[in-house]
């Protein structure tokens, strides 16, 4: 059981997510596009398609999936720098992050040598933005590769599951579903997760901020954001039927 105690500035329980919602297609150029908002935090997911892959990759017959994500100049309280010709340690695993998410639930033999190009640029950062990174590139990759279905570029559908990231913490030693930025800066310990809808984790990355944490308190923490990602693989679902 999770404690229910602790005092939110925005009145959730401990084990309820931050109100959820998407604008479709604010791009009109872009294969598909979505912005997805958690609580304040706003983050800009768009894909496109190249055709090619990388040299490496040539000849092979599959497809690739890369992905940019970046806090935009505005985003933050104070104005972020533009990363253009060095980018931080930070953005690089993000990027990362995204891109080894969104490619185990791909089928890279569907593409054909063609890069699937995933952008997350961040409108405004309460903290999140990783994660609804993740959830909101899903979205756009979905519809995107529908469309490509639609056009006859595809033959069959390269998706093979649903994938959803969210974030959980220790607040006072108090387990805590998708922080916002306020919690998230005196969280004891800090936990992404990304799982796919079939229940299988992609991804786990945890930090003991302040204080280290027991098995015990991973495990309560690793029920919390599974609890967390099956409403928003549920939602994910909902909206993609709108």
């Amino acid at each position: 059981m999770f404690k229910e105690k602790q005092e939110r500035a925005d009145g959730r329980s401990p084990s309820a997510l931050r109100p959820f919602s998407i604008k479709w297609d604010p791009m009109g150029f872009a294969l598909s596009s979505v912005i997805i908002r958690t609580g304040s935090t706003e983050v800009l997911c768009s894909v496109s398609l190249k055709e090619g892959v990388p040299r490496w990759r040539k000849g092979s017959g599959l497809g690739w999936l890369s992905a940019e994500y970046r806090l935009l100049p505005g985003s933050t309280p104070q104005r972020q720098e533009r990363e253009l010709l060095k980018l931080s340690g930070r953005t690089q695993e993000i990027q990362r992050l995204i891109a080894r998410s969104l490619r185990a639930v791909l089928d890279m033999n569907c593409l054909g040598e063609r890069t699937l190009l995933v952008d997350c640029d961040v409108i405004q950062a309460d903290a999140g933005t990783r994660t609804a990174s993740i959830t909101g590139a899903w979205l756009a990759l979905q519809r995107g590769c529908d469309r490509l279905l639609t056009q006859k570029i595809l033959s069959k559908h390269p998706l093979t599951d649903q994938v959803a990231a969210i974030s959980v913490g220790l607040v006072n030693q108090v387990p805590l579903l998708d922080l916002d930025y306020n919690e998230d800066s005196q969280a004891d310990v800090d936990l992404n997760v990304v799982m796919t809808s079939a229940g299988a984790l992609l991804e786990i990355q945890g930090t003991a901020e302040r204080h280290s944490f027991t098995r015990k308190q991973l495990n309560q923490l690793l029920d919390l954001a599974e609890k967390g990602l099956v409403d928003l693989l549920k939602f994910q679902k909902d909206v993609l039927q709108k």
